[in-house]
This record gives structure tokens, C-alpha cells and sequence, in this order.
């Protein structure tokens, strides 16, 4: 009887000043517990580096796609450029002349996320190119050519057979089960 008339007398207020209220101490556990929680599942949902260089590598050789058969479609040349960590496109004029695409939103100019590298871009004989330019001809024949995109320790690499076939794969050494096609 006497846990209920306390129950009571706390619920109106009665009670004494110190039962009314949650300590110091208690407080700070619960907000311990609660920053926990947010700290395990926000590490959870973040992507790891294998994670966003598949979803850039994807991304990059989908567009590399679209700007070969863009090339084909208009019958004018388009090439790719990058500094390692940015890249455009650039399209062909009738005086051959290059200017950046600048009018196309999916072939527009763009930076490589956080820490995201171009690290090398080899040619069909498999030699590293000083430049990292690749050029999509109008007649629909591209160079094969292979590129590695780096983000710390882990690796993608972006590779292209003379027929237009764009792949996606982890880089050497590393796990083949999750190699993607395009």
C-alpha cells in the first residue's frame, strides 16, 4: 500500500524534491548508451572503400558507354580526359578541333569522390599511357584499353575489349566474386 501512496504522491508532486527526478549519473549513462548505439549503427550504414569504388567504376564505364555510342549515333568523335581525380568529356568539331561537353548533363564534367584516384590507364598492348585520355571514333571501333581506379589500399579496375565490352572487377589479388559486368 505504501508503493502505491508514494506512486501517487509522485505523481501529484507531492514527493520529496530528489525522488521527482532522474540523477545526474543516470542521465549521463543513458546518453552514453544512446551515443553507442548511434556510433554502431552509423558504422554500419557508412560504405566501405570497396563499396564506393564499385559504385565509381560503374559509373565511370557506364558513361564511357554512353559516350561511345553517343560518338557512333552523332558520327562525331568524343573523348575522355582526367587529372586522377576528375574527368570530362570533350566532343570533336567539324574543324577537329576538341571542346568540352558542357550541353550534356550526363556527359558533364566531374570530380572523383574523397580520396578516389584514376591511378594508371593502360593501352591495348598493356603499356601505361603518360595521359589519361581515351578517345570514342564515330565508326564504332575503340581501343581496348584497361584503368585503375585506387581508394587506399583497395582497388578497381575499368577494362574495355576492342568490341566495346566494358567491365568492372576488383583489381589483381584481390576477390573475384563479386567481379560485375558493366
Amino acid at each position: 500500500m505504501d508503493v502505491v501512496r508514494e506512486a501517487c504522491a509522485r505523481i501529484r508532486g507531492d514527493h520529496p524534491a530528489h525522488a521527482g527526478g532522474f540523477t545526474l549519473m543516470e542521465m549521463l549513462v543513458v546518453v552514453l548508451i544512446i551515443g553507442i548505439l548511434v556510433g554502431t549503427v552509423s558504422a554500419r550504414l557508412q560504405p566501405r572503400n570497396r563499396d564506393l569504388l564499385r559504385v565509381e567504376a560503374g559509373r565511370l564505364a557506364q558513361l564511357m558507354e554512353l559516350a561511345a555510342q553517343e560518338a557512333q549515333i552523332t558520327g562525331t568523335a568524343i573523348a575522355w580526359t582526367s587529372d586522377g581525380h576528375r574527368y570530362r568529356f570533350w566532343r570533336q568539331g567539324r574543324d577537329q578541333a576538341w571542346s568540352e561537353i558542357r550541353d550534356d548533363d550526363l556527359l558533364r564534367a566531374r570530380t572523383l569522390s574523397d580520396g578516389i584516384v584514376i591511378s594508371q590507364l593502360r593501352n591495348e598492348a598493356g603499356r601505361t599511357q603518360p595521359d589519361l585520355r581515351l578517345e570514342f571514333p564515330s565508326d564504332g571501333l575503340m581501343a581496348a584499353f584497361s584503368m585503375d581506379l585506387a581508394l587506399g589500399s583497395d582497388g578497381y579496375g575499368i577494362a574495355a575489349s576492342p568490341i566495346g565490352d566494358l567491365r568492372i572487377a576488383p583489381r589483381q589479388g584481390e576477390a573475384r566474386d563479386d567481379m560485375a559486368a558493366r
